[in-house]
């Protein structure tokens, strides 16, 4: 079989949903693993899926591809850590040769940074230009209480080369009222310094955990008005694709995103869906369903098989997530980061 060109005349028309939205962003999971164990985002003791479960990296890679031939413009990958899986780079190089044909326009990563010393250069060799790195705290004591055995100079550090490399640096934050809240002002402060752009992120109701989400829950739209008390935020247009809204803080210099899925949705203009590392696709983050690409893959599928299996999915994407923090059970079962982050 000869496989699909993205890049080719013939691709298709693109991705509408059943709400007029234009699906243009994928977010592409290559692994449940993970060589940390945030608090938020997974049990301490996970039970990892087996090998067979996940899409190998030509799976990845066909499906990828499939969805750039219907438009799709941007593609982040993520995991669990997605560093973590080998092959990594083969599959990013592999990717980038869409975007020198201009079938894709960004090809991008979330990180959690314990790996981006090793893999900075390779990475912004293989065309990929801007990362995401989640970092909640620069106080070591509390990386290593929140990642469960962490060390956050080892996640500066590979800051520090994705920057040397000349990879463009966005730090994400989960804002917890009980953890971080006090230091926010301050990791702002740090990464406006060092010429980083940082997102706040409300923490969301996914999977069963240890901690209590209801008492962690800091809404930003509150956390956004003690800010201005002593800060001047003004709004941007800024948009990177994603569902942060921008402002940037006169007294630094740097922009600030607020990712607020629980204080005001962020639905109406969503145009992701999200494939998780065994194939599932989840066309929304806040809701249980799920189209299985692994099975059509598995079965033998044509190319075209494969974009009907995803015009099919797209076409039945929710209107909107379910996200309610004061609920005793999560809005869906699965985990962060088995979904992708």
């Amino acid at each position: 079989m000869t496989p699909y060109d993205a890049a080719s005349p013939q691709a298709r028309p693109p991705l509408i949903d059943g709400f007029g939205r234009t699906v243009t962003y994928l977010r592409l999971s290559v692994t449940d693993r993970c060589d940390l164990r945030c608090v938020y985002c997974m049990a301490e003791h996970m039970t990892f899926l087996p090998k067979a479960e996940v899409l190998t990296l030509e799976e990845l890679d066909r499906i990828a591809v499939a969805f750039i031939g219907l438009g799709v413009k941007k593609l982040r990958i993520t995991g669990g850590e997605p560093l973590v899986r080998k092959g990594m780079i083969g599959l990013i190089e592999g990717l980038g040769r869409h975007l020198a044909t201009g079938a894709l326009e960004e090809l991008t990563m979330t990180t959690n940074g314990t790996q981006l010393e090793k893999f900075a250069g390779p990475l912004a060799q293989a065309g990929v230009k801007r990362i995401n790195v989640s970092l909640d705290t620069l106080k070591p004591a509390l990386f290593r209480t929140l990642t469960r055995g962490g060390d956050v100079a080892k996640v500066i550090a590979g800051i520090e080369a994705a920057q040397g490399a000349g990879l463009r640096v966005k730090i994400n934050a989960v804002a917890l009222a009980h953890d971080n809240a006090e230091e926010l002002p301050e990791l702002i402060r740090w990464a406006h310094g060092r010429g980083l752009d940082i997102t706040l992120i409300e923490t969301m109701p996914l999977g069963e955990i240890e901690a209590d989400r209801t008492d962690q829950y800091l809404s930003l739209t509150k956390l956004r008005a003690e800010l201005e008390s002593f800060w001047t935020l003004i709004d941007i247009p800024l948009t990177t694709g994603g569902p942060a809204r921008y402002v940037e803080v006169a007294e630094t210099g740097g922009r600030l995103g607020f990712i607020t899925p629980l204080s005001h949705n962020f639905c109406e203009a969503c145009n992701r869906v999200r494939l998780t590392c065994t194939g599932t696709l989840h066309t929304c983050l806040g809701q249980e369903d799920a189209a299985d690409l692994r099975a059509v893959l598995r079965a033998g599928a044509s190319d075209a098989d494969l974009v009907d299996a995803i015009r099919l999915a797209v076409d039945a994407k929710p209107k909107g997530h379910d996200f309610h923090i004061e609920r005793a059970k999560p809005a869906v079962a699965r985990h962060m980061s088995t979904t992708g982050g």
